[in-house]
């Protein structure tokens, strides 16, 4: 127990170092995206196109952990700018299905090298075997918490 009675020791608390290390990930990838005109949504947007081409706006917005309405903003912004295309009219229902242009396909591969340094960086000092436990440990925490919401 904590010396604050109830409250939690954030020496040994498992959420509050999760949102530290998120922190500083999130910190040190902004670093490296800035020189490149990149945002971390942006970069996320990106990614998810080149993995999941056609995803529709709100499909990018939960992948990219932003609302709809942000995300709508983006990909304005991103079609401005040349990186990604969406059809005048959707071909089905209302989903306009956005891909990726070749300026966008470009500009995410520097951003993503830029990335995977920081992630190196981030596992430098860790085994494969310790990389594998940690992957399983936080895959076992997001599903624990997405599983049942009364946890």
């Amino acid at each position: 127990m904590s010396q604050h009675g109830e409250g939690i020791d954030l020496d040994t608390s498992l959420g509050y170092l999760l949102k530290e290390a998120s922190s500083a990930l999130r910190t040190a990838m902004e670093s490296v995206l800035r020189p490149l005109g990149m945002t971390m949504t942006q970069y996320s947007c990106l990614e998810l196109l080149a993995q999941r081409p056609g995803l529709s706006g709100s499909e990018l917005a939960r992948g990219a952990f932003v609302t709809r309405q942000s995300m709508h903003v983006l990909l304005q912004a991103l079609e401005r700018d040349g990186l990604v295309s969406r059809p005048a009219e959707a071909p089905v229902g209302k989903v306009l299905p956005t891909q990726l242009t070749a300026a966008g396909r470009r500009q995410l591969a520097r951003a993503s090298a830029a990335v995977r340094g920081v992630e190196v960086r981030m596992t430098s000092g860790m085994t494969d075997d310790e990389r594998a436990a940690a992957l399983r440990a936080l895959r076992s925490m997001v599903d624990a918490l997405r599983s049942d919401p009364a946890r």
